[in-house]
């Protein structure tokens, strides 16, 4: 550092590397806490002129003062006694200014530090504040990082400038495992600012996350020509979106879905394989309601608008779809149609016999297998075989036979 130029080249190089900041402001802040030392060390920044150099990243600060009579000295920061102004230049005379170079060690090495932690507070805050306002402006968009560190309830993952970003568990597909370094694709959920830091929380379990993928995947979304009308989803396991075109040209679910699955596909495997039902949106309730049901194929529909209710009646081989795995799809129709929907085997149908593998729900997998292994594949076939032959062919338990009758017995009542 030279006697007269605050040489800030370097660490504004070491700032540009890690700080989201342009030179201009780097070099506006650089002025204003030297001013402020100024102020703190002379009283006054009146007769002190700041030269800024925004190329080369550094400063010059000058200090100006009116020569005076030794006897005259009264504003001791404003005025130079004659007989120190003839020893920076023998021709000076009274009554001229006498301009003076500032030196930073002048100040001392406690003004120095509290200088340098005053600038380094003011240009992280002026990184936290650029930063929130990028992340701000847009947040609902998919932001990709990398992942820094695993924790038990969150992630850090950081974008391509080093900014921090939270993934909670609790915004995590169930299958995600993440180790550090690995790349994570998240919407921005929510941004804000805790202890004056950004707060970036990302999610992967977001409906807003699928619309997004969707944008990305299917250029006719993207282009406003398909619309994205609502999207549930039990995140990792299923969901449902409803999609409506306005050009009736164009198919909204073949768009979405693309050739044998191709756009759909990429979705599908960024989300661990949740299985994505596109169906086509409809003021249409009732069909609306069948559409939501997707792949089950229904009955009939009787809905109570007043109670926001729908029964809905379906074959027997029909039933274990419309209710999904863990009962998402039935769960995910009523969420994305706003019905609470109950689901009714057709008695029309039920009298002739019903498959046991719709009782999958009722009765455990291997019981099932276990009447199959003795030639019983339907509801009718076990009950015509009674209770005491079924006993003898098979190693149940007589509690659990009675059981299986009863609940078999039912469907036909």
């Amino acid at each position: 550092m030279s006697s007269n130029k605050i040489n800030l080249s370097e660490q504004f190089a070491e700032f540009k590397e890690s700080k989201n900041i342009d030179r201009t402001n780097m070099m506006r802040i650089m002025e204003e806490v030297f001013r402020a030392a100024i102020i703190k060390k002379y009283y006054t920044d009146e007769n002190i002129d700041i030269t800024v150099n925004v190329d080369k990243g550094d400063l010059e600060i000058w200090r100006n003062r009116k020569i005076v009579a030794d006897d005259d000295l009264d504003l001791e920061n404003l005025e130079i006694p004659y007989s120190e102004a003839i020893k920076i230049d023998a021709d000076f005379q009274i009554g001229e200014d006498v301009t003076e170079p500032v030196i930073l060690a002048d100040f001392g090495r406690r003004a120095v530090l509290a200088l340098r932690q005053n600038l380094k507070g003011r240009i992280d805050d002026l990184e936290n504040e650029g930063i929130f306002k990028k992340y701000k402006d847009r947040e609902s968009e998919i932001v990709t990082g990398e992942v820094y560190q695993v924790w038990k309830k969150e992630t850090l993952v950081l974008d391509d400038e080093g900014n921090e970003m939270i993934l909670p568990k609790t915004e995590q597909i169930p299958s995600d495992f993440f180790k550090k370094g690995d790349s994570v694709r998240a919407v921005i959920e929510t941004v804000e600012m805790r202890n004056n830091k950004p707060a970036i929380v990302l999610s992967r379990t977001s409906p807003k996350f699928l619309e997004r993928l969707f944008e990305q995947e299917v250029p006719e979304v993207f282009d406003g020509l398909i619309t994205i009308k609502k999207i549930d989803r039990v995140p990792g396991e299923r969901a449902k979106v409803a999609v409506e075109s306005y050009d009736d040209r164009i198919d909204p679910v073949g768009a979405c879905v693309g050739m044998k699955g191709s756009r759909i596909h990429g979705i599908v495997r960024e989300l661990k394989n949740e299985n994505i039902d596109v169906i086509n949106y409809t003021t249409n309730t009732q069909l609306f309601i069948q559409r939501a049901l997707s792949p089950a194929k229904i009955t009939s529909i009787s809905i109570d608008e007043e109670k926001k209710r729908a029964d809905v009646f379906l074959k027997p081989d029909q039933v274990s779809l419309a209710i999904g795995k863990g009962g998402h799809n039935i769960k995910l129709a009523g969420k994305i149609t706003g019905y609470e929907i109950d689901v009714y085997r057709d008695t029309d149908v039920d009298v002739e016999d019903v498959d046991l593998d719709e009782f999958s729900d009722e009765i455990e997998g291997w019981i099932i297998d276990e009447l199959k292994a003795i030639g019983c594949d339907t509801a009718k076939s076990v009950i015509d075989i009674g209770f005491e032959d079924l006993v003898k062919r098979t190693d149940l338990e007589e509690e659990t036979v009675k059981d299986v009758i009863n609940i078999l017995k039912s469907e036909f009542e």
